[in-house]
């Protein structure tokens, strides 16, 4: 019996997480943590004893004593889960990549220490180490993160200056929660997603790829040396990758569509719009510059996009908020946790000061 501590259980995530559970028996809730809606009832019907609304997670990690932790807190709050897994070597599932873009040397760092495993619940990353495992690093050319493209591809810059916060979160093939429904109509998810595969695979940012693939069907593919490229296929839905992680190195069964070939495929691919879109270049950017450059773009986006969602940023201010934050930033890299912390205050300050010029 494998022992879940289920941190974001009443978001997107967490609530595919316990369905999951529920089919798998080998699998069993014994934490439950969300941000600020109430676990009575959930625990009740789960029957877990150790639940958290709110604050720092890790003295309920301490509590249970989980096998694996999935973290699908939302944003930096997650940074303090993930390194007590990563530090203790229990299982990582990790849905929050945030937390791994913004402390990444820390958290490599603290999985040296800890020695166990780190498993990426997103569906590019997953998809990812599903296509490398029991490859040799050398054998690898590049990888390739695809992007729906999200609800506004094709639209050029002047068509975005008026989108409505209901407009952005009309996701054309993904269902998932406000915050990273945004983060996919800017495309900043793709620049989170560039950074933590370069933390997660040790693969250089010039070997990292972003294309966009409008039918979300293909959802990563490895480029090898011999010209060869193995794609991950499959219908736009998280369960997968949830399961995979809770039961690697297993393939549990679920109950997702299996993908009907013979119905017909669109396997469409073409280059991001980084004039219209350019969150991942300034990810890029952020990523190859280092130290807590990375931190920088994810503090501000966080800023930005919460921002935008209360009506107080129009939709094309979220990514030059982000610009302007990364310009103003020292991005000195962080020895520990506490300057990490202090890093992601100070971008959150630059990140408000850029809104309160603009308004």
């Amino acid at each position: 019996m494998r022992r879940i501590a289920l941190l974001g259980a009443t978001g997107s995530i967490g609530r595919q997480a316990i369905e999951v559970v529920g089919r798998t028996p080998e699998l069993e809730l014994v934490a439950l943590a969300s941000g600020s809606t109430g676990l009575a009832a959930l625990a009740a019907e789960h029957g877990v004893e150790h639940v958290q609304v709110g604050g720092e997670v890790t003295g309920l990690l301490d509590a249970s004593e989980p096998d694996i932790v999935l973290n699908a807190i939302v944003g930096f709050a997650g940074v303090g889960a993930t390194l007590w897994a990563l530090e203790r070597g229990v299982t990582l599932a990790l849905a929050n990549k945030e937390s791994l873009v913004a402390a990444g040397d820390l958290a490599l760092e603290a999985r040296a220490r800890g020695g166990g495993l780190l498993l990426p619940v997103d569906s590019e990353h997953s998809a990812l180490l599903q296509c490398l495992e029991g490859r040799e690093p050398a054998s690898v050319d590049s990888l390739v993160l695809t992007a729906s493209g999200g609800p506004f591809r094709g639209r050029s810059r002047a068509e975005l200056a008026e989108v409505t916060v209901e407009d952005a979160l009309a996701h054309p093939t993904w269902s998932m929660g406000p915050k990273i429904t945004v983060d996919s109509a800017t495309l900043a998810n793709k620049g989170l997603e560039l950074i933590e595969a370069h933390f997660l695979f040790d693969v250089p940012y010039e070997q990292i790829e972003i294309v966009v693939h409008p039918t979300s069907v293909v959802h990563a593919l490895v480029r090898f040396r011999d010209g060869a490229a193995l794609a991950h296929l499959g219908y736009p839905d998280m369960t997968v990758p949830i399961s995979y992680a809770l039961t690697h190195p297993e393939r549990a069964a679920t109950e997702v569509p299996r993908l009907d070939l013979a119905a017909g495929l669109t396997l469409e691919f073409e280059a991001p719009d980084l004039d219209t879109f350019p969150l991942p270049a300034l990810a890029r950017r952020a990523g190859e510059a280092g130290g807590t450059y990375p931190a920088v773009y994810n503090a501000a986006n966080e800023v930005a996009v919460a921002a935008f969602l209360e009506g107080r940023l129009p939709f094309l201010g979220i990514a030059e908020v982000v610009e302007e934050a990364l310009e103003r930033a020292d991005g000195a890299a962080a020895g520990d946790l506490t300057e990490l912390v202090e890093a992601d205050a100070e971008a959150r300050r630059l990140a408000e000061q850029a809104m309160t010029v603009r308004a």
